[in-house]
């Protein structure tokens, strides 16, 4: 089934002609729960990955962990709709603990099913995305990791593995993606406006907009940030929200050149500011707002991943040269 994005409840560009200059796309990845396979562009299912080519591992100290939840009981939790039970961390001298961590596949994306998808180094043109489902350092950082591949060469390959490594004991819960179909769709989207973003004087009428709209209509009343700029949930391509950090200068460390926004995975695909972007698919047409959407947790947070602290992962790269390092930012 396709996703399609209601208009936006109000014209931006009548009310902020200035805005036109800036449009700029997005692509809505939409991902719903479903039976992807290697050879479709998902959230969490199998990966496109030739048998002979080893799987990436973290070999970085991890943070020491008291317990944890097993792959298989999350999934059989999910499918029974309860709580999964926390099972004691392996001790010390257990591959878990003390060796090499293979990273978690969170999704991976072809060119030919997602407009917008930039090419990576030698006109890559598939997408692959691992988190490592461990944590680093007292802040509890995460590693994630890109790669990129030429569909068409990668398709070719003699055999496909058959199913990822997994580590016996994840963290938390929301380390699993549950697999998601993706249903591409490309929209208008417009910058955040904060600091030098936009111009000054454009954000301070903006800013002004947005009270008086809240003066008249209370909290319901849509807000530049959460209803007319920029969709939540996974997307590529378009302008990164910065509501946890406020707008950041990302440069490419090896060139200096600023970056640009590859793709931005999304712990979920609506909250409260930013309902009105919610799929009419996943809409119950007679109610209105919120009371409208139907689904559930599988519309509102279908992919059951959680980055930060419910923020969004941006991940950068660098026009000049694909192959130099990517950024990630949680925002």
């Amino acid at each position: 089934m396709t996703r399609t994005t209601p208009a936006r409840p109000v014209a931006v560009e009548a009310v902020f002609p200035e805005l036109a200059a800036h449009r700029g796309r997005t692509t809505r990845l939409h991902p719903r729960p479903g039976r992807p396979g290697r050879h479709d562009s998902h959230v969490g299912g199998p990966l496109l990955w030739p048998s002979e080519e080893p799987w990436p591992v973290c070999r970085e100290q991890h943070a020491p962990e008291t317990e944890g939840y097993a792959p298989e009981e999350i999934r059989a939790a999910r499918a029974a709709g309860v709580w999964p039970r926390s099972r004691p961390w392996p001790g010390a001298g257990h591959p878990a603990e003390g060796g090499p961590v293979p990273f978690m596949g969170l999704a991976q994306f072809f060119g030919r099913d997602v407009p917008g998808l930039a090419a990576g180094p030698g006109g890559a043109d598939l997408l692959q995305l691992f988190r490592c489902p461990r944590t680093h350092g007292p802040y509890l950082e995460r590693r994630y990791l890109l790669h990129w591949r030429l569909a068409e060469q990668t398709e070719r390959a003699d055999g496909f593995l058959a199913a990822a490594p997994e580590e016996p004991l994840l963290r938390w819960e929301n380390e699993l993606p549950e697999p998601c179909v993706v249903h591409p769709e490309e929209v208008v989207t417009y910058p955040w406006a904060e600091d030098d973003t936009l111009p000054a004087a454009l954000i301070a009428r903006i800013d002004a907009w947005d009270d008086a709209q809240t003066a008249e209509d209370g909290r319901n009343a849509p807000n530049y940030q959460g209803a007319l700029s920029i969709p939540p949930g996974w997307r590529v391509a378009g302008f990164p929200s910065w509501a946890s950090t406020g707008p950041m200068d990302i440069q490419c460390a090896s060139c200096r050149t600023p970056m640009r926004l590859l793709l931005t995975a999304g712990s979920n695909e609506m909250d409260p500011d930013s309902h009105s972007w919610m799929p009419l698919e996943d809409r119950d047409p007679p109610l209105r707002g919120m009371a409208s959407i139907r689904g559930g947790r599988s519309a509102a947070q279908p992919t059951r991943l959680r980055f930060g602290r419910d923020h969004d992962l941006h991940v950068f790269m660098c026009p000049a040269n694909p192959g130099h390092p990517p950024q990630w930012v949680l925002s």
